[in-house]
């Protein structure tokens, strides 16, 4: 089996001495995990960094086996924010999530779609804000979505927190989220949507299946505060 594609990487560990595993979530074949032999040599391993977005060529014997990739660099994203912790929490958060959310193998284009958007969006000043868009879209994208339409809105401002039953389970949703007006949004609103999303992804995903939830998440939404 034998294809190339892009993706970004989302984890990688040593594997025996001088190669490692990497996981990338790539375009058109979702997340793969393959061996990168060489991978911890200087000239492959500085560019080998969670959230950056390489071109692979993989090689596989079956599909039932462990594959390997050579690598090739598109774009160098992590370096960018190294002396930004927030921007750097928030790309191990996103890579720890799509680590753990998505399967192996199966194609997942509109999440693909909507990571790299983000991505681009993440140098701009409301990155916290395009985040929070990213993680709601996820939710949906996986089938977990959550129905407003029967939301009381009438008179209501964005200042406002709703209470809001999806599968008979009560959330706070930020009255911004609801109204889908995202004009003026403070840190303090996107806090209290983030607090949400965790929420909803933690009683959709994480509990029922006995995941652990990332703790660069956690992070992340108390430093946006």
């Amino acid at each position: 089996m034998n294809w190339q594609d892009e993706g970004y990487i989302v984890s990688k560990k040593k594997f025996r001495e001088n190669a490692i595993i990497l996981d990338v979530f790539t375009k058109d074949f979702g997340k793969v995990s393959g061996i990168v032999y060489g991978g911890t040599s200087r000239k492959i391993k500085n560019y080998l960094q969670l959230a950056n977005k390489i071109y692979v060529f993989f090689n596989s014997k079956s599909e039932n086996r462990l594959g390997y990739f050579k690598t090739e660099l598109i774009e160098a994203i992590a370096p960018k924010y190294f002396d930004d912790s927030k921007k750097t929490i928030c790309l191990n958060s996103v890579s720890s999530i799509i680590k753990i959310l998505l399967p192996e193998n199966e194609v997942q284009k509109k999440i693909y779609q909507s990571l790299d958007i983000f991505l681009k969006n993440l140098p701009q000043k409301n990155w916290p804000l395009h985040y929070l868009y990213w993680e709601i879209n996820l939710i949906h994208d996986l089938g977990y979505g959550f129905n407003v339409a029967n939301v009381q809105t009438k008179n209501a401002n964005l200042n406002k927190v709703f209470t809001v039953k999806v599968d008979n389970v009560e959330y706070k949703i930020p009255g911004f989220i609801i109204l889908k007006n995202y004009e003026s949004v403070n840190s303090r609103d996107i806090y209290d949507g983030l607090s949400f999303s965790r929420n909803l992804m933690e009683n959709k995903f994480f509990i029922p299946n006995n995941l652990k939830f990332p703790y660069s998440r956690k992070l992340l939404e108390k430093k946006i505060l």
